[in-house]
């Protein structure tokens, strides 16, 4: 599976856990770490967790790829799924307002999420 079509399948995993504002960058020659970031966001602790629970299970079950590490601390108000090629963001509102991770990328590399 190719880093875009993984990045991809995240984000509509999260989509369909009804996680908000929810976009993908191509962070290729910028980042050492990963070629794609998928941010979203969760309205509660219990959402946080839903939507990486959701997002992990639709992308091994559609198409077999599990993340290598998962950072599950809903309590923290951000997790994070690390499938190497890709990580995503699930983040309340008021942790990725404070943290603007975004603001680290060029908006011009902000890929369409569907």
């Amino acid at each position: 599976m190719k880093s875009l079509e993984l990045a991809q399948a995240c984000a509509a995993a999260a989509r369909d856990a009804k996680a908000t504002d929810v976009a993908i960058y191509d962070l290729r020659g910028s980042s050492t770490i990963t070629n794609y970031a998928v941010v979203c966001t969760a309205t509660s602790v219990p959402h946080l967790r839903a939507v990486i629970r959701d997002v992990d299970q639709f992308v091994e079950e559609k198409h077999g790829v599990s993340p290598v590490y998962a950072e599950r601390t809903p309590q923290a108000l951000w997790s994070v799924l690390d499938y190497i090629d890709v990580m995503v963001h699930v983040m309340a509102a008021e942790v990725r307002d404070f943290y603007q991770l975004e603001e680290f990328w060029d908006a011009s590399n902000r890929v369409d999420a569907e």
